[in-house]
């Protein structure tokens, strides 16, 4: 074995470290830059926001048609929720409410349903050079919060959420 000194990267995530002030950041830039190339959104415009205000997904707006079907079965729709699962998992539980809505629609989805994908990664563009922090109190600070919203949506009973936090940093959503 060989001391390679601190990790820089891992599995694509670089590490960021302050131990003056006992902090370490975890940023997925280069991650977010690779999806953003993958689905041509590297130029496109930055989200303020992963969800728009308003927009609700339902059953419905899935395709009637055989020829929209065809059309929609070409977006690799799929692969960008695993996109945005793995970045969510890691370093971005700020669109973990996002992702959720928009998986539920992996098998029969339509313009809608992929326009919301896209909301995503326009505000995961915004975003990439941010990054979680964990540390900088001396003591372990616990959080967790949660919400719910009982039979809003058509297509499901209810959707609820929680996260919890160590220190501020997100480590279960």
């Amino acid at each position: 074995m060989k001391d390679m000194g601190n990790a820089s990267y891992i599995l694509g995530i670089k590490i960021y470290r302050d131990r003056s002030r006992k902090l370490i950041g975890l940023s997925q830039s280069l991650y977010v830059d690779k999806v953003l190339g993958t689905f041509q959104m590297e130029h496109s415009k930055n989200g303020f926001l992963p969800v728009k205000y308003g927009i609700h997904l339902f059953k419905s707006m899935s395709p009637k048609t055989p020829e929209v079907v065809i059309q929609m079965s070409r977006i690799p729709y799929a692969s960008a929720i695993r996109s945005l699962m793995y970045a969510m998992l890691c370093t971005s539980p700020d669109i973990s409410y996002a992702v959720s809505i928009t998986s539920i629609y992996q098998s029969d989805l339509g313009y809608e349903h992929w326009s919301s994908v896209k909301t995503v990664l326009k505000y995961l563009r915004r975003t990439k050079d941010m990054f979680l922090v964990y540390g900088g109190i001396p003591e372990l600070l616990v959080e967790g919060y949660t919400d719910s919203d009982f039979e809003s949506d058509v297509d499901q009973k209810s959707t609820s959420g929680y996260v919890f936090t160590l220190n501020g940093g997100a480590i279960s959503c």
